[in-house]
């Protein structure tokens, strides 16, 4: 395990003059250092208890795992995530027919380019440490469907899952009527999240946007709390090929008189997100201003981290997560909180410290650098961006000891194939290209050009099959005594990924 370095140690005797250094570092500090959006549990082999819940296997039940997979087909059945038609005029009618159901509770929404699902995770524990009781909707899945829409940071049950679908079913055939195109699968799961967070009744929602922010399927919530995590360039055909066009459709989701949580963002972004926050009114918190890492050390199993939020600096915080992204997702994430309950504004001081502390511990955050087998050490990660890529090299950096790291890399078509391989050249002795199941995924061979490119042909071995790729991998890790620390990094894609955990075992 890599030791802290000089910056990342805190002198508790002198506070402020530590977090003007923080200040001057987030302020230079690579933007697009950033944990990656996407994916969902998976589970860890470590000796000791699984931090949370693992990712729900398919119905037990003969009957209810037939009627989920039918509600899956009919969902299946309709536009996906990649095909859209930017606006919010479909989800806008259909939750007019259900009663307005998203107006029911307060939510914080969350947008940028990396990091939103592991924020909505830790902004979802510390809410559930103070007693609220919140739902989350964030995207896409490793495994299961229902893995989008939790309640009490739980997956729904297939059961209840199934009758949010038939419940709606009936305004969801009316709106479709009535309109040019039909919902699509993302706009239907939206209103069952709102539904469902309704029908609990949830005291807060944790919503994540799908794609972008103005015309997010999400964006018919007024929400008091808004969060932007560091913007980098993805989805650049639909979003804008530069951060500031980017931060444009994202600063949509920033609403009259909301707080706004600005994660460190490139200049000509934060920009754009600032001139919105004034037109509307809305108050900013800016990370490396108003808030900040203080201090973060590596620790085992995660990092023991000093953060300096609205009210005051909250010490001794460990999150079992790796990597200073996460770090600073973070602070966001407890930025975001603070601001909810009106510290910084209505409520003077800090929140009870300890109930901070017992939150942060209890995250997971699946997906992201998780340990799923030792011997050699399997880590899966569902990069699928160069932003995401860099941040996840830097984590296994500076938290694995691997004397040699074998890639297995499965990526979609859509993405920059080139950047994200590029990112990981530096760390990966080896790379083994692979595909996953999906129409999206990018045929081996063309992404085996790539490669070459990136690594040289001497490093680049191709296996079609995922578990053949594998296996591969594992070997490679294995054949020689002198790589006894070798390890291997499946990555790429969050599909990747949670095929990945399937095929290593886990249900």
């Amino acid at each position: 395990m890599s030791e802290p370095r000089p910056s990342d140690r805190h002198d508790a005797s002198e506070p402020d003059d530590a977090f003007a250094e923080i200040v001057d570092e987030a302020t230079q500090r690579d933007p697009d250092l950033a944990v990656i959006e996407a994916g969902s549990r998976t589970l860890r082999t470590r000796s000791g208890p699984p931090q949370g819940q693992d990712v729900p296997a398919r119905p037990a039940d003969p009957e209810v795992d037939k009627a989920l997979r039918e509600v899956e087909r009919e969902l299946a059945g309709r536009w996906g995530e990649t095909k859209l038609e930017p606006s919010v005029t479909r989800i806008a009618a259909l939750m007019d027919v259900l009663g307005e159901p998203q107006r029911a509770y307060p939510s914080i929404h969350i947008t940028g380019t990396n990091g939103k699902t592991s924020t909505a995770r830790m902004i979802e524990a510390l809410l559930g440490a103070f007693d609220l009781r919140t739902g989350r909707y964030t995207s896409p899945h490793v495994q299961s469907i229902t893995e989008r829409i939790s309640l009490d940071g739980a997956p729904m049950d297939p059961e209840r899952f199934i009758e949010t679908y038939r419940d709606i079913q009936p305004y969801v055939e009316l709106v479709d009527s009535r309109q040019p195109y039909r919902l699509s699968f993302f706009e239907v799961l939206t209103g069952m999240a709102y539904a469902a967070f309704a029908d609990a009744p949830v005291d807060v929602a944790v919503v994540e946007v799908g794609m972008g922010g103005s015309w997010d399927a999400t964006n018919v919530i007024d929400a008091p709390v808004a969060v932007v995590t560091p913007i980098s360039l993805d989805h650049t055909d639909r979003l804008g090929a530069t951060p500031a066009e980017i931060a444009g459709e994202k600063s949509g989701i920033i609403k009259r008189d909301a707080t706004v949580v600005l994660a460190q963002q490139p200049v000509d972004a934060a920009q754009v997100m600032l001139k919105k926050a004034v037109e509307v009114d809305a108050t900013v918190a800016r990370e490396g201003m108003e808030f900040g890492v203080v201090s973060r050390e590596v620790a085992v199993g995660g990092q023991l981290l000093t953060l300096r939020g609205l009210g005051g600096e909250y010490e001794d915080v460990f999150l079992p997560l790796y990597g200073a992204h996460q770090a600073h997702n973070a602070v966001v994430a407890l930025c975001a909180v603070e601001a909810f309950f009106g510290v910084g504004a209505e409520r003077p001081g800090p929140l009870d410290a300890d109930t901070v502390r017992a939150a942060f511990a209890s995250v997971i955050s699946p997906g992201r650098l998780e340990v799923v087998r030792s011997s050699p050490t399997v880590v899966l990660d569902a990069a699928h961006n160069p932003a995401g890529a860099r941040a996840t090299a830097d984590g296994i950096t500076e938290s694995f000891g691997f004397s040699r790291l074998i890639g297995v890399v499965g990526v979609s078509d859509d993405k920059d194939v080139k950047g994200l391989l590029e990112a990981f050249e530096p760390i990966m002795a080896e790379v083994v290209v692979t595909q996953n199941s999906t129409p999206r995924a990018m045929d081996a061979d063309a992404l085996a050009a790539l490669a070459v490119e990136v690594f040289g042909e001497e490093r680049v071995q191709v296996e079609p099959r995922l578990d053949d790729a594998l296996e591969a991998a594992i070997t490679l890790a294995e054949e020689e005594a002198e790589f006894a620390g070798a390890g291997v990094l499946v990555t790429g894609s969050v599909i990747t990924v949670g095929e990945a955990r399937l095929l290593l075992g886990r249900r």
